[in-house]
């Protein structure tokens, strides 16, 4: 099994950067986070991640130095690298299904926090570390009324918590 949580950040409290939260069998077994910005990171840790993916929480996991890269588009192919000094990542999505906006108020799914997103989902996807390739392939998912997949590029996110 392979999971992993990519994030472009623009904007949150601890600034603007990239993040990758990895647990692979190509990483044996181990969560890896990855960051051109460390406290990107443990503010994604905090607020999203130990709701979404509890081990992408856990803050005594270091982060590891990284630099990252996008190219393509949903309509042929999206590739992401992420490179630090001991490994080179490539996830690659592709055949993507139609576009959907989520819409996740807070309070959805008993979380605290909300979310509004344009998903792609990828009927096939590829995950490439140090040359090694990961077994596997997406499988359909929904996500409300929508057919979705469980290899996403969620872009243009809005995490969101209740007014006051």
């Amino acid at each position: 099994m392979h999971r992993l949580s990519h994030w472009r950040v623009l904007w949150c409290p601890a600034g603007a950067g990239h993040a990758l939260f990895m647990k692979s069998e190509l990483t044996g077994g181990d969560v890896r986070i990855f960051a051109d910005n460390v406290s990107v990171a443990r503010w994604l840790q905090g607020t999203i991640e130990v709701l979404l993916t509890p081990e992408f929480g856990d803050r005594s996991v270091p982060v590891t130095a990284a630099a990252f890269s996008r190219s393509g588009d949903p309509r042929s192919t999206t590739e992401e690298l992420v490179s630090s000094d001991t490994e080179r990542i490539r996830m690659t999505w592709y055949d993507c299904i139609d576009p959907f906006v989520l819409t996740m108020p807070p309070g959805t799914n008993d979380r605290p926090i909300g979310v509004f997103s344009t998903f792609f989902p990828a009927r096939s996807a590829q995950l490439e570390v140090n040359g090694r390739f990961a077994d596997g392939r997406p499988w359909p998912e929904q996500r409300g009324d929508r057919e979705s997949s469980s290899c996403v590029l969620a872009w243009s996110e809005t995490w969101v918590t209740p007014r006051a």
